[in-house]
């Protein structure tokens, strides 16, 4: 029997699960110390004008295909391809991104919950620098430490979307993105009243040239590619399952536009709290992804009321690491409901089992099996796995959605025009086409190649 599908109950909270899918440790993470590597203002501007460009057009692809098919990637191109095509075969690879993201997105959230356990509980407190590095080490190079706090990560998650969507997802999903907000708007104005924190700015907001002389202008504009690209989640159908609990209520374009700006808020915010707060205690704001596991610690301790702020910081992470996770989760529950009619619950506790099982490798990749290198010298299991998501299934699923959408051999471009533009708000300009059909394609070819290039 074909079961009724779920819906938001509100429109904020459609923008807030599909924000809290895109926001994680990619923008409170990854984009701070990218942009400390890359010289601070031109990267900033460059990724910018790519959020607008191509980052923007393929969720609205995504939204579309989810609302009008009512599906999840699982089945959402059988729903909608012209028959006798083989669009469908995408699914496989669609999901095996969302399943390979939480294979090691769970390690790394893990490892920001037992970092907010250690805050609270004070073990940073009157520790040297030295011994604070130490205590990231140890976290990594523990077995049961990886595993135990991966599999807490796997529970919670799961144990929200177990709820349902409107009891466990949506409404939880609210709660802490409004905290996320609220906790990073006092970090902010504390950071920004540090002493030296206007040195902090400048090296933040202003183009640094020396960065352009050594890092030459188009490794820094692929850099800034790629960080728009990965921050929105695109091209897995991790976007396309909440364009199928959504309304037709509103056009899609103005939604797309809401998540990017709330996206980049967070990313722009966390920057502005990382970098004045480097500058304030000497730290280099280009020391890589160790700045949030080794540099922030040494942070909170030289501050008054350290440990609080330390831990609000950590809720901080965990919020915008789990609210990833659930939004993941919830994908990928809903695979087992759509390709085989699963009750909510059975798909919930089958994927629970599967993905502790599957998350093992990149827990276990940093102690028991460090001797594995797949990727060369100083690589890890993780690294591999990041690199098949970040590297391949975003940008293929990426150009997928786009020629699915644009081409007559696919859905074609007058149904998906139709879907984006149903219900009340912005418009998808139709001027677009010639730019999406013939010019975003080679765009996503080009990061293919090139992010093969920058590996190998």
């Amino acid at each position: 029997m074909q079961q009724e599908r779920e819906k938001f109950s509100s429109r904020l909270g459609f923008i807030l699960i599909s924000a809290g899918c895109a926001i994680g440790l990619g923008n409170v993470w990854r984009f701070p110390y990218i942009t400390g590597l890359y010289g601070g203002g031109l990267f900033v501007l460059i990724y910018l004008l790519f959020l607008l460009i191509f980052g923007l057009p393929i969720m609205v692809m995504e939204f579309s295909v989810g609302r009008a098919s009512q599906k999840s990637v699982a089945t959402s191109f059988d729903v909608l391809e012209p028959k006798g095509s083989k669009w469908h075969a995408f699914k496989w690879f669609g999901m095996a991104g969302n399943y390979l993201l939480m294979m090691f997105y769970t390690t790394i959230s893990g490892w920001m919950l037992a970092y907010l356990f250690f805050m609270v509980r004070g073990d940073f407190v009157g520790r040297t620098p030295a011994e604070v590095e130490s205590i990231f080490g140890g976290l990594v190079a523990s077995a049961g430490g990886s595993v135990f706090w991966m599999i807490i990560t796997c529970l919670l998650g799961f144990g929200v979307c177990s709820l349902g969507l409107q009891n466990g997802v949506e409404k939880i999903t609210k709660i802490m993105m409004s905290a996320l907000l609220f906790i990073m708007i006092a970090l902010v104005i504390r950071a920004v009243t540090l002493p030296n924190a206007a040195e902090g700015l400048a090296f933040y907001l202003l183009p640094n040239v020396n960065s352009i002389k050594e890092h030459g202008l188009w490794t820094i504009i692929y850099a800034a590619m790629g960080q728009a690209f990965f921050t929105l989640s695109i091209g897995m159908g991790s976007m396309a399952i909440f364009g199928s609990y959504v309304s037709k209520d509103r056009r899609l374009l103005g939604e797309g536009l809401n998540i990017t700006i709330l996206d980049t808020s967070v990313a722009i915010m966390a920057g502005f709290i990382i970098f004045p707060a480097c500058f304030a205690f000497g730290v280099n704001p280009g020391s890589g992804p160790g700045l949030v596991f080794v540099t922030l610690p040494n942070i909170f301790n030289s501050m008054p009321l350290g440990q609080v702020w330390g831990s609000a910081f950590f809720v901080f992470m965990v919020f915008a690491a789990l609210s990833t996770v659930i939004a993941v989760f919830e994908n990928i529950i809903s695979f087992g409901i759509d390709l085989f009619g699963w009750a909510r619950k059975k798909s919930v506790i089958i994927n629970l089992i599967a993905i502790i099982i599957l998350a093992m490798p990149a827990a276990l990749g940093f102690n028991l099996w460090s001797h594995i290198a797949p990727l060369g010298e100083g690589t890890n299991i993780l690294d591999l796995e990041d690199f098949i998501v970040s590297n391949n299934i975003l940008p293929i699923g990426s150009l997928v959605y786009v020629l699915f959408c644009v081409t007559r051999y696919g859905w074609g471009w007058d149904n998906f025009i139709k879907e984006a533009n149903t219900g009340k708000g912005l418009k998808f300009p139709e001027q677009l086409r010639f730019y999406l059909t013939f010019i975003l394609p080679i765009i996503l070819l080009a990061i293919f190649v090139f992010g093969y290039i920058d590996k190998f």
